[in-house]
């Protein structure tokens, strides 16, 4: 029988993945909106996307599925494969991109080669998918509470030592956008979701949980990145790092977070993996994952991420609304067909007008109208299919 997780591991689990240093280095960017709108941004952003966040973790945890496998139910068998290529791609751009910020911060710090980081922040996170997501418990205990405690200390650092905020900060950002900038780190994990509460003991809570916890966090590090960028006048981590006087603290902040948040990554390339060829090894491929993280790390510049962020949204919001529509509202499965091309199409559309609302900054970002009328595109699909096989 398949050892499950509890509802503890699933919160220290998705802890780890908001402790990340993409979340600190995202909310930089809101500093030009100011603090007061930059956190009302980042809170509707996340209140938005762990919505969806919630929903997803639910039908995995609900239909013990992983995350592409639910997505049969919508797509049929070669539309989640389809889907799970697209979400092993993504994983692999975050592997490499995670390692690559991981590395070039400490080596802002340590300057001693950035490739050299990137080798040891990759071989960490094999030793983490070797360890294996059931066992990681303790590991995660330890590690949690040591970043938590380091975090707390760079933000008194960055908020109480009485300093002046700088609060003309260069660049130009729109407050829609900003939120969606917000909705699109809980939606990249929308893809990630189930392979975690598929193995919950108690599903629901530990969806609910595991929501909760990173909707908190990850809001308190990009609190923690505009913060940073507003009082130290910098964007570069390493720079913020080195101006709050962190040194070796900062370095151990820099490394267990990305060591933390990629594991999540490769780990579920390696499940999604398993859904384009049932006879691939998940953690085979987690490793390989990794390993092509590493080499993208050493060779590509991954600087600048905001786009790669958009890209998933458009990507995955409207493929989740239409599962959400399917599965707690038309009560759909169509796990045993091939293709549903009708619901590929509504994706496509959903795929499309994502794109278009971006360029008309809506306050509330582009996700949540993109899935709401997405998700009556699909309702209204299935009603009329369902009329007529009558």
């Amino acid at each position: 029988m398949e050892k499950r997780t509890s509802v503890l591991n699933n919160g220290l689990i998705w802890a780890g993945a908001a402790i990340s240093l993409a979340e600190i280095l995202t909310g930089t960017c809101f500093a030009p909106l100011g603090m007061v709108k930059g956190i009302i941004a980042i809170l509707i952003g996340h209140v938005i996307g762990c919505t969806m966040f919630f929903l997803a973790g639910i039908i995995g945890g609900k239909t013990r599925l992983s995350a592409m496998e639910t997505t049969k139910r919508s797509f049929g068998v070669w539309g989640s494969k389809f889907f799970a290529f697209l979400n092993v791609l993504q994983l692999v751009g975050w592997t490499g991109i995670m390692i690559y910020d991981g590395a070039v911060s400490i080596n802002g710090i340590m300057e001693t080669g950035k490739w050299i980081w990137c080798l040891v922040i990759g071989g960490l996170i094999i030793v983490w998918i070797l360890v294996g997501i059931t066992n990681l418990g303790k590991i995660n205990v330890v590690a949690m509470t040591l970043l938590f405690l380091l975090t707390l200390l760079l933000c008194r650092l960055i908020f109480f030592t009485g300093a002046a905020p700088i609060f003309e900060m260069e660049g130009n950002i729109g407050f829609g956008a900003a939120v969606e900038l917000a909705v699109a780190m809980p939606l990249s994990w929308l893809p990630l979701i189930s392979d975690y509460t598929r193995i919950a003991e108690k599903p629901v809570a530990a969806t609910l949980t595991s929501a909760a916890v990173y909707g908190v966090v990850s809001s308190f590090m990009y609190t923690i990145g505009m913060g940073a960028a507003i009082y130290t006048g910098e964007y570069d981590i390493a720079a913020i790092m080195v101006k709050a006087g962190l040194g070796i603290a900062g370095l151990l902040i820099v490394v267990f977070s990305t060591v933390t948040t990629t594991f999540l990554d490769a780990y579920s390339a390696g499940i999604s993996s398993e859904t384009i060829w049932s006879k691939i090894n998940g953690k085979k491929a987690a490793i390989l994952v990794t390993v092509l993280g590493m080499a993208g790390a050493v060779f590509y510049p991954m600087d600048d991420i905001t786009g790669f962020l958009y890209l998933i949204g458009s990507v995955f919001a409207p493929m989740i609304a239409i599962q959400i529509a399917d599965y707690f509202i038309l009560k759909n499965d169509s796990s045993n067909g091939k293709f549903d091309l009708g619901r590929c199409i509504i994706w496509l559309m959903g795929f499309v007008l994502y794109r278009y609302f971006m360029q008309l900054d809506f306050v509330v970002g582009s996700t949540f109208p993109d899935m709401i009328i997405t998700v009556l595109l699909t309702v209204s699909y299935g009603y009329i299919r369902r009329k007529r096989s009558i």
